[in-house]
């Protein structure tokens, strides 16, 4: 199994692919642990001076004027973890709590934190051996870190909570035994340092960047095989129209179109005809596929800084002897991202529903109306294209940006929240919601692309249509369609069609986030 060492500040989105997605280990950079033996020795000094300070021997939030008395300082740590654990709703799934606890432990390790290195050991463990914390995903404002669902992370720590085992939930303190730890007693600052930070609003983020990859890779693909069916125009890709515009994500996605679209029987069958424009949704996806890309590129570099970002608070400079109150822990870079990512994911299937649309109307498209044979005994696509509608329409909705709302928590000391956890939590959905769309796409792009035969479309494309063709049989009349829309689904969601075009015409995301 491949090892991945951990190094602060050096994450790559490659990296955090890997760590999400990918059966590996991971271990710490061996060169963190002077750093952090430092971090706990400042926290030490601090108690043996008798020193008042926030997150040592202080309460929290709006409590932090209460000093708290040396031999109690562990329960401290105890109790905060324990009344901090009130999340709600479904759990994350463990590609998102592995990538949490890789995220979690890569913070801490710089040394700011004041936390001990075994307890990064333990969250080590968690993700080596598979235990993952149950963390319900609903519970945090993005400020003052994620704390809820963090405090379900640090539960597990203490033998508190519950956690899952390949893949069956068990009392955390049965867990640990599985894996041979028992419940660790945590330090001064210890539990403060494990429930601050952005971790969990990151790390949803980043799941859903991926996915958005996904289907930008998809979009580009099945976009050209519309252009296809519907037998468009390519001259809106020519170079010199980009150009002329100067913006980079639409000269890119040109491209692509440009390359993907290469030596095509289709376009040749067709280069004399009478049509002047095609509608938008055809000819200008450069414009607004090339916008999604371009933001997309923004909320990656966003990310790939937050993952490696220290967001803990208070943190603790050990050359000066400092422990220092700060804000690190707000989430609003990560909010803000996300709701730019909302829009390219929402943007890309609004676009898609309008492409399935137009090959569903015989007198734009030219094909048989709702693309099948016998039309009126068959209803062929009518409804595959009105679950398109509905989906595209429900990501209207969910990308109403989240970072716009604020309540005010913790007595008024936490008086501007973020909404990051909410924010990166839905791109996920939406991003499913697109896939559906680009699913129905698929299909409906393919079986236009049939109804033209003998002529083929472009090699690439063909490609496309042969992959396609292994899961999903052209739609000869009326049949149980949710299998077909399913099958189409998951190619889409999983990335099946990266490898055939993508990756050598889109400049890579690691390039432009760092």
């Amino acid at each position: 199994m491949k090892s991945l060492v951990l190094t602060p500040r050096q994450l790559t989105l490659s990296t955090l692919r890997a760590l999400t997605f990918d059966d590996v280990k991971i271990e710490l950079d061996p060169a963190c642990k002077a750093q952090i033996a430092a971090s706990t020795e400042t926290v030490r000094d601090v108690l043996r001076d008798g020193r008042t300070v926030y997150g040592i021997n202080t309460g929290f939030g709006r409590l932090a004027s209460t000093r708290i008395d040396d031999e109690q300082l562990e329960e401290l740590q105890s109790n905060l973890v324990l009344s901090h654990a009130t999340g709600m709703g479904p759990l994350l799934d463990d590609e998102v709590v592995r990538l949490i606890l890789a995220l979690k432990v890569t913070s801490l390790a710089q040394g700011f934190s004041g936390i001990r290195q075994e307890v990064l050991d333990y969250l080590i463990t968690f993700y080596n051996e598979g235990l993952y914390p149950c963390i319900p995903s609903k519970g945090s404002v993005g400020a003052s870190g994620d704390l809820a669902p963090l405090a379900h992370m640090s539960a597990l720590i203490i033998g508190a909570g519950k956690a899952r085992y390949k893949g069956e939930i068990m009392p955390a303190k049965e867990g640990l035994e599985r894996i041979g730890l028992k419940p660790m007693v945590l330090g001064p600052k210890e539990g403060l340092a494990l429930l601050n930070g952005t971790q969990v609003s990151t790390a949803l983020a980043l799941v859903g960047l991926f996915r958005a990859e996904n289907l930008m890779n998809a979009s580009t693909l099945v976009g050209a095989m519309s252009v296809e069916a519907a037998k468009g125009s390519h001259v809106p890709f020519d170079p010199r129209i980009q150009e002329a515009r100067g913006q980079i994500g639409q000269a890119d996605i040109a491209s692509v179109f440009r390359t993907v679209l290469d030596g095509s029987p289709i376009n040749e069958s067709h280069t004399d005809c009478s049509k002047v424009q095609d509608p938008y949704s055809l000819r200008c996806q450069p414009q607004v596929l090339g916008a999604c890309l371009d933001h997309m590129r923004f909320a990656a570099s966003i990310f790939e800084r937050e993952a490696n970002a220290v967001s803990d608070n208070p943190l603790v400079f050990t050359k000066e002897g400092d422990i220092l109150s700060g804000g690190n822990f707000h989430a609003e870079p990560v909010a803000m991202a996300s709701d730019v990512l909302a829009l390219a994911i929402s943007e890309m299937g609004a676009l898609a529903e309008r492409r399935i649309a137009l090959l569903m109307d015989s007198s734009m498209s030219g094909l048989p109306p709702f693309l099948v044979a016998g039309s009126g005994l068959n209803s062929g696509f009518m409804i595959a294209q009105v679950t398109a509608a509905a989906l595209a329409s429900e990501n209207k909705s969910l990308a109403h940006p989240a970072c716009v709302d604020s309540l005010p928590t913790s007595a008024n000391q936490e008086d501007h929240v973020s909404m990051a956890t909410f924010a990166a939590r839905r791109l996920s959905d939406m991003a499913k919601n697109t896939a559906g769309v680009l699913a129905v796409e698929l299909l409906s792009a393919a079986q236009g692309i049939d109804f033209l035969k003998p002529l083929k479309t472009s090699p690439t494309l063909e490609t496309v249509m042969e992959r396609l063709r292994k899961d999903v049989a052209f739609f000869e009349q009326d049949r149980y369609f949710a299998d077909d829309l399913e099958a189409a689904e998951d190619l889409v969601w999983e990335g099946t069609f990266n490898a055939i075009s993508i990756p050598d015409f889109l400049p890579s995301f690691d390039e432009t986030a760092s």
